[in-house]
């Protein structure tokens, strides 16, 4: 096996997924990525590439594409070179890479979900392993590389209350016992436990209402906004043209009706949101980079064919709402790198940094990090000693090593890389 130094540095071929709420063709940046990358890979425009995988998940493992580095798959390197993962990572999360790395190309909603805590997934595994494969917990960030949409986390309870209100067919739905509770508690002060407590029993109600009456008053719904004037206050009081989207991809879903409980949150690209435990989300539209524990622990309880959870994620949910711009993750400029815009949420699995090298420079180090890391580069070309970095590349970079690229003048280059900042 190859051991000097220049092979801790090597490119991968990542794993590319094709679900079904994946955007087609050209439309798709997995695609698009992945065939830069990749000359043999041809992308057909009748079929969707939903996600690009870079990492040692066994669901979509990467592989060194390197004829001087063995053995081929990322984890068995890593498992026989582990002090590649850095002293720091190797120590608290042993000798796999801690994170996976993705693209998302979005072109439906994807199913409403949470993910555990760490003791949750545990749990959870436990008892249901065929449910839930792993005990690891699965934060994750999003950042948008075009604009991104979503549903991320509750609605403040007064914006709920209006809703429930003021369309009675989401009334019907929730119940009219625990609409009025939320209603008759709606206007006192701050966020009380009865008032959370009303919230829950609504939310709950929707979720496990007869699906007859779901589709009924569905029906109903859209029937009254479709008759609306798409220009109206009262289409947009409804929330009208994500409904009526929602409805032809998941016609009669319960899911439907999620959107007067969760936040609509549109991210501008470099925008990016963390998705903690507990926290209800949906991806709506858009591509995004991606990074979380290495995980595919998931709850799910609409807008999807999968197996729904609903009353393990009706207990375990964050009920606490905010507006949606509080929902937005805040990035920091590198303190030592002009170039380098950071993301770095609570949780000790990942960090993703955005590196983006003006036309004016010919010549880029990317820094040493005490973890190892994934390059992904999204637009732009580089010559470097382990190979091209061009659209598409992916490259892993082990603990304290370092990389220069070598550009023209007069063009940029975007890269995003995930590691641990431990």
């Amino acid at each position: 096996m190859a051991t000097s130094s220049e092979n801790f540095v090597f490119p991968l071929k990542c794993a590319v997924k094709n679900n079904a709420w994946g955007r087609l063709g050209a439309s798709s940046e997995v695609a698009k990525l992945r065939q830069g990358s990749d000359p043999d890979f041809k992308y057909d425009e009748e079929t969707p590439y939903a996600e690009l995988w870079m990492g040692t998940h066994p669901n979509g493992p990467s592989v060194i594409s390197n004829s001087q580095v063995e053995p081929s798959a990322l984890k068995d390197w890593i498992k026989k070179n582990p002090e590649s993962l850095g002293e720091k990572v190797l120590l608290k999360f042993g000798d796999d890479l801690p994170f996976l790395f993705k693209v998302l190309s979005v072109n439906k909603g994807l199913s409403i979900q949470a993910h555990p805590n760490k003791s949750h997934a545990e749990k959870l595994h436990a008892s249901q392993p065929d449910k839930y494969a792993d005990p690891n917990h699965k934060p994750e960030m999003a950042i948008a590389l075009t604009e991104f949409e979503g549903l991320c986390g509750f609605r403040p309870i007064a914006e709920i209350a209006s809703y429930i209100e003021g369309i009675p067919e989401l009334r019907a739905v929730v119940g009219e016992g625990p609409s009025a509770a939320l209603l008759n508690n709606n206007g006192v002060d701050g966020t009380t436990p009865a008032l959370l407590a009303a919230q829950k029993a609504c939310f709950k109600g929707l979720m496990t209402c007869e699906v007859e009456t779901v589709e009924k008053n569905l029906v109903k719904l859209v029937q009254r906004i479709q008759a609306m004037d798409p220009e109206s206050t009262e289409f947009h009081k409804h929330n009208g043209e994500l409904l009526l989207r929602l409805n032809t991809q998941y016609p009669g879903d319960v899911g439907c009706f999620v959107i007067y409980f969760l936040n609509r949150t549109v991210l501008q690209p470099g925008q990016a949101i963390f998705l903690e435990a507990n926290l209800p989300h949906a991806y709506l539209d858009g591509n995004c980079i991606e990074c979380m524990a290495c995980s595919d622990n998931v709850v799910r309880c609409g807008l999807t064919p999968k197996f729904k959870d609903v009353p393990t994620l009706c207990e375990m949910l964050n009920y606490n709402g905010k507006p949606s711009a509080d929902n937005l993750f805040p990035s920091v400029q590198d303190s030592s790198d002009p170039y380098v815009t950071v993301y770095n949420p609570p949780v000790p699995d990942f960090a993703v940094c955005k590196i983006e090298v003006p036309e004016s420079v010919s010549e880029y180090t990317i820094s040493p990090k005490d973890s190892a890391s994934i390059v992904l580069v999204i637009e732009g070309e580089a010559q470097s000693d382990v190979g091209p970095f061009q659209r598409g590349s992916t490259i892993f970079i082990s603990a304290h090593k370092s990389v220069t690229i070598k550009k023209k003048k007069g063009a940029s280059l975007l890269m995003f890389r995930a590691y641990c900042e431990l």
